[in-house]
């Protein structure tokens, strides 16, 4: 049977037992409860203890010094086997048998697991969005991502040489096989050939005009 033990301040501890079975037993000053506390810090009416799925729990009604666990007032406190509280200034001990822990322990109902779908089980993890950045704080990437026209200007150039150069290359190579000869040294000798002569004369302009 469930053991409560009421402590009054400078008296002997007066136990009370009861069946599991009880709902309700009633605590207070008043002759009306059922079990009578004989001291000035209890009210009348002070708390009930009820009968609850798996165990019991101490109820106050509104008294004036209200339940206390570990100094704290409550309105309701669980009951749990070797549990000391406070019924105003009166010590309220609660104690249970190996058998009644049993008997209630069974009463508690198992939590049952969630009921999940199988094509949650199957799919893959959602990906997070990358965070975006404040408005405030979005900075311009054109200067980042970008060249500058000094070096656009290069870059153009670079590759513009690098192509007439890569065409002339293949132009003389085609020149070699054809002709046999190189084509600067042909390019050379074309030059020679065309330009006038150190000593050569120019030509005769005619008579001047006359006045």
């Amino acid at each position: 049977m469930p053991r409560v033990t009421i402590t009054v301040p400078e008296r002997n501890p007066q136990p009370y037992r009861f069946q599991l079975d009880r709902q309700k037993v009633h605590l207070g000053r008043g002759s009306e409860n059922d079990i009578v506390i004989d001291c000035g810090s209890v009210s009348v009416r002070h708390a009930v203890m009820e009968r609850i799925e798996g165990g019991y729990q101490l109820r106050d009604l509104g008294s004036t010094n209200g339940i206390k666990l570990e100094g704290r007032v409550h309105e309701i406190i669980p009951l749990r086997h070797g549990l000391s509280v406070k019924i105003g200034d009166v010590a309220f001990d609660f104690t249970l048998t190996d058998e009644e822990r049993e008997a209630l322990g069974r009463e508690k109902p198992l939590e049952e697991s969630p009921i999940v779908k199988e094509d949650q089980l199957d799919a893959p993890a959602p990906r997070k969005a990358p965070a975006r950045p404040a408005p405030g704080l979005q900075r311009p990437l054109a200067s980042a991502q970008q060249p500058s026209p000094a070096a656009s200007f290069f870059m153009t150039l670079l590759f513009l040489v690098l192509a007439a150069a890569a065409f002339f290359v293949g132009l003389s190579i085609r020149h070699q096989k054809e002709t046999g000869n190189s084509l600067i040294q042909d390019m050379k000798a074309k030059g020679a050939a065309t330009a006038p002569a150190a000593g050569d004369a120019a030509p005769d302009a005619g008579p001047a005009p006359k006045e």
